[in-house]
């Protein structure tokens, strides 16, 4: 079967389409959760990087998540200030450097995301228990893939250098 602009595309491209698709869905879904609560888009991508900090128990100096968001440091203060106020966040000084400041997440803004996102977490989590161990590992290989391509994406945008940190990977 071919399309008005030339031969259909293969099951890669297709993939790709749909993997596309997906993140468009779960950017709206953010975003609802973002405009249900009051709260700018990277207000809610701040709160997922402290949220895979802890979740692999390392802490996130203010720096490093305004590295790991793109801001600048103005940015990344008003951002903890503004995370702060609504009680989403506290700033502490780093356990191993007292010098460092370093930003966590409260325990209410987890309970508030699993309650908004957990439906779809667990949803998602149902669908990958149909598969076994080898295509987990398929899923999790490409899905690591294309989140490496993206980020070297970023980086050689024309015009785009990444400021994100590039220590930041997301948690397996």
């Amino acid at each position: 079967m071919s399309t008005p602009s030339g031969p259909a595309p293969g099951p890669e491209l297709e993939i790709v389409h749909l993997l596309r698709a997906v993140v468009v869905e779960l950017g709206l879904h953010s975003a609802r959760f973002a405009q249900l609560h009051g709260m700018h888009p990277t207000d809610v991508r701040a709160l997922i990087a402290l949220m895979d900090a802890r979740r692999a128990g390392e802490e996130m100096s203010v720096g490093r998540l305004g590295g790991v968001l793109g801001l600048n440091s103005a940015g990344t203060t008003a951002l903890v200030d503004r995370l702060e106020r609504a009680g989403h966040v506290r700033r502490v000084r780093g356990a191993g450097d007292r010098r460092k400041v370093v930003a966590e997440v409260e325990d209410s803004a987890v309970a508030l995301g699993r309650a908004f996102f957990g439906p779809l977490i667990e949803r998602s989590a149902e669908l990958l228990r149909g598969y076994d161990a080898h295509q987990l590992a398929a899923v999790r290989d490409f899905l690591d893939g294309v989140r490496t391509a993206a980020a070297e994406a970023g980086d050689t945008a024309p015009g785009g250098g990444s400021q994100r940190d590039p220590r930041h990977r997301t948690p397996r």
